[in-house]
């Protein structure tokens, strides 16, 4: 009876050690997180203030508030940010990921994704297209997509000769790396469409948000979320919607300490890039190696629009993340980084 008894206490304390390990493994996984969080939050607010000191950042606005194709589902599979999926960092001849925002949104999206894929011994790049981010250009100066690309294609450009990428565009983002691949396509090894405008040739990028938005004729006339920077009796140059309507169309599912840090982020979205149309070759652009990752709790692009796209436009990959919004990077940063970590690998 004495022998089982120490042996249960015995137990009882190997359980007890063995909990209070697992208990600061995860109070090391939050207080990362916490500390990536705060070192964004702090870049926004430094942007907001450099935003708010230059007077034309922000104007009134107007109103109130293939044949090889792939297939994967995901949901959110690990518990914490640590664990990543198999992989072998020296089989990749390609490990710079080019991170490309979407509308409003800049390079501090990125900041989760940034983190695990450094921890993954890769190396990821994140750019703030013209007028966004910490670009202070004035948003209401950008009327073309080579404009609004421009700091994109600067870094291709810089790139050495025979040193390749992939790029992950998201949401209007997707146009820009289209005329990326169309500008370089033998600089980009890969190219992934993360629940974005994957246009067709002679598409304009706001075409795919009509289901939601209306027709862009519609929208030029009407919305309510307009920006009229050169005046009211000229064509308005940008648009950025009220917090409330971005809350419910792009973070539906993200945390709150991440809407608070969009919150104080978003800027004004130019008007022209997203109106025109864009021109690109099957010689060029048709050859490049496209992706699309699906988001199925979607509220901005929904999941019958990126399955329209994905029909139209066939992409040699499809993977589908499911309980994402349409800023997965927030929602489902771990499913996200699995994702980009299996195409990377694909030969």
């Amino acid at each position: 009876m004495g022998n089982k008894i120490i042996s249960m206490m015995k137990k009882d304390r190997k359980d007890g050690s063995k909990s209070m390990r697992m208990n600061r493994s995860q109070r090391k996984l939050l207080a990362d997180e916490e500390m990536l969080h705060r070192r964004a939050l702090s870049m926004a607010i430094r942007q907001t203030q450099l935003s708010q000191r230059f007077d034309g950042s922000m104007s009134k606005r107007v109103g109130s508030t293939s044949t090889r194709k792939q297939q994967r589902t995901l949901s959110d599979p690990f518990s914490n940010a640590k664990q990543v999926p198999d992989f072998s960092l020296e089989s990749l001849t390609v490990k710079k990921f080019v991170l490309v925002h979407g509308e409003g949104f800049g390079a501090w999206c990125w900041y989760k994704i940034v983190a695990s894929l450094e921890e993954s011994g890769l190396s990821p790049i994140t750019v703030d297209l013209t007028g966004s981010g910490f670009n202070m250009t004035d948003t209401n100066t950008v009327s073309t997509l080579e404009e609004y690309s421009k700091p994109l294609i600067q870094y291709l450009e810089s790139l050495p000769e025979e040193e390749k990428v992939i790029l992950v565009g998201h949401s209007t983002g997707g146009a820009s790396i289209s005329y990326a691949l169309e500008r370089f396509p033998e600089k980009i090894s890969k190219a992934i469409f993360l629940c974005a405008t994957m246009v067709s040739d002679g598409q304009r990028p706001f075409d795919v948000f009509s289901e939601e938005l209306g027709s862009a004729e519609r929208f030029m006339k009407e919305s309510q979320f307009l920006i009229y920077g050169n005046g009211k009796d000229k064509p308005p140059t940008g648009f950025m919607f009220e917090k409330q309507h971005m809350k419910g169309l792009y973070f539906n599912q993200s945390p709150n300490k991440d809407i608070a840090l969009a919150m104080i982020s978003m800027r004004p979205v130019p008007l022209g890039p997203m109106m025109e149309k864009v021109s690109l070759t099957a010689e060029r652009y048709g050859k490049g190696r496209r992706f699309y990752v699906q988001t199925l709790d979607d509220l901005a692009l929904s999941p019958d629009v990126q399955e329209k796209l994905v029909r139209e436009n066939s992409p040699e990959g499809v993977f589908k993340i499911k309980g994402s919004d349409h800023s997965p990077f927030f929602s489902k940063p771990q499913s996200l980084h699995k994702i980009l970590l299996e195409i990377a690998q694909i030969p």
